[in-house]
């Protein structure tokens, strides 16, 4: 039988935070196949530094840092290390994010 008690796991609504961490997180998942689109590369530098203020308005310290970094690994040549750090840096955002909205941090 179900616990009552037992956590239920939802993820929280995504508000307009949480979907531009998710639309970057696609975005940088693209550019594996597509590695030198240059055009989905300056949509995610833009992502990010509307990531960075949004963050920056919720009173997130460590938003804004990782953005800069990411928007510093965008702009350069691309290779499978640089979208790598792309992926995994706008999942670190995601989580962030997701652990905020529900009362983690």
């Amino acid at each position: 039988m179900n616990d009552p008690k037992a956590r239920r796991s939802h993820p929280p609504l995504e508000d307009a935070l949480g979907k531009m961490c998710a639309e970057g997180k696609q975005l940088a998942d693209y550019l594996w196949q597509v590695p030198k689109d240059e055009q989905v590369r300056a949509q995610v530098v833009a992502l990010l530094e509307r990531i960075a203020a949004e963050g920056t308005k919720q009173g997130r310290r460590e938003m804004p840092r990782i953005c800069e970094e990411l928007a510093t690994a965008a702009k350069a040549t691309p290779s499978p290390q640089q979208v790598d750090l792309l992926v995994n840096g706008f999942d670190r955002l995601y989580r962030l994010w997701q652990a905020a909205k529900s009362g983690l941090l």
